[in-house]
């Protein structure tokens, strides 16, 4: 691994020593592409070696699994009591968390796994410590809280970081970069909207990649990153918030210098919270639950009076298929079709199919076969 880690240290600095402008651009666009390869091989290897390890494989359950992210220390075993009631072993020592403990969740009417991991430490991502088994778990993750606590508010930066190197991007969508390889004619183009990239700075990443003929089609703008990650195609991208803890530490001034500290440098205010003393607790489950993207659909049984007392949470823009393998898995194969009045609909009661969008607030009906 020191081999890699190397390789990567020399890149990383020969990154920063160029500066970017149109003569450099090909160039800064192979050597990041050189870096991300060797970073995924280095996860890869370390995932690989891993292979798992005791208390790491944990069995999803809920409407989705949200995992606490934070060096050791930092309060995620009281977070996760506070939250779920779970008793995970508190101590004031570093490494107290050696496997994954779940808890779960309640929360309008949700059901949410909550997991807290062994705390990252620097090189994580790189397989240090338990960084491997860690980070599998991560990329698991529908949604990810970054814990740290007020003497250490700066840690945020390396925990992105880690999650970064481990191919995790937070809170950005997946760009719409469509990479086909062809087996001649090098590299077309193809691009709708505005983009920044031109095709040289294109074609020296995807030869880093050994792809000398492929279709590109991206939708939007994108960056060279953008790009290097569409070829590389391991990259999770998940809804994530920055808690910080223990803020019944400190006094209001330096709360305050915390919070404009990380939005200046993230684009979003962190929630300042105390596990320990229940302190803006709601405010986390709200934002967890608002962070997921849930919705309500109610079911209505054929020729009988729909439920609304419970409605079934699901995620934004889940389709009728993904309703019917909540509610039982033989239901998609014995679907006829549904029924739906609402807002994802022209017309009360419309005739729909497994792959129709719901929104929220919507009565369904499935007709199965019996």
């Amino acid at each position: 691994m020191a081999g890699l880690e190397e390789q990567i240290k020399e890149l990383e600095d020969e990154l920063q020593r160029t500066t970017y402008n149109k003569a450099t651009s090909k160039h800064i666009g192979r050597v990041k592409a050189k870096i991300a390869k060797l970073k995924d091989e280095a996860v890869t290897r370390a995932m690989r070696a891993g292979g798992g390890g005791e208390g790491y494989s944990v069995k999803k359950s809920g409407d989705a699994t949200v995992v606490l992210v934070g060096f050791p220390s930092t309060g995620k075993s009281t977070l996760l009591n506070a939250l779920t009631g779970t008793k995970s072993e508190v101590a004031a020592y570093a490494f107290t968390t050696l496997t994954v403990v779940p808890g779960a969740l309640e929360h309008k009417g949700a059901k949410i796994q909550i997991l807290d991991i062994p705390g990252l430490i620097a090189g994580a991502a790189m397989g240090k410590g338990r960084g491997k088994e860690v980070i599998g778990v991560v990329r698991g993750a529908d949604m990810i809280v970054i814990l740290v606590d007020v003497f250490n508010a700066n840690h945020v930066e390396v925990l992105m970081k880690e999650l970064y190197d481990a191919g995790i991007r937070i809170n950005r969508p997946r760009p719409d970069i469509t990479i086909k390889k062809t087996a001649y004619g090098g590299v077309r183009m193809n691009h709708v909207g505005i983009l920044d990239l031109d095709i040289e700075e294109v074609r020296s990443i995807l030869s880093e990649n050994k792809m000398m003929n492929a279709d590109v089609l991206i939708r939007g703008n994108a960056t060279q990153d953008d790009i290097i990650d569409a070829v590389l195609g391991s990259r999770m991208y998940i809804p994530a918030f920055v808690a910080v803890n223990k803020v019944d530490l400190v006094d209001d001034a330096a709360r305050k210098a915390i919070e404009e500290d990380i939005f200046e440098r993230f684009g979003s205010k962190p929630l300042l919270i105390s596990a320990h003393t229940g302190y803006h607790m709601e405010e986390v489950k709200d934002e967890i639950y608002d962070r997921l993207g849930f919705m309500r659909v109610y079911l209505k049984p054929q020729s009988e009076a729909a439920d609304l007392e419970e409605p079934l949470i699901i995620r934004s823009g889940s389709t009728v298929e993904d309703v019917c393998r909540k509610l039982h898995r033989e239901f998609v194969d014995r679907f006829r079709y549904a029924r739906v009045w609402g807002h994802s609909v022209k017309h009360p009661g419309q005739r729909v199919g497994l792959p129709h969008r719901l929104k929220e607030g919507d009565l369904l009906t499935i007709i199965i076969e019996h």
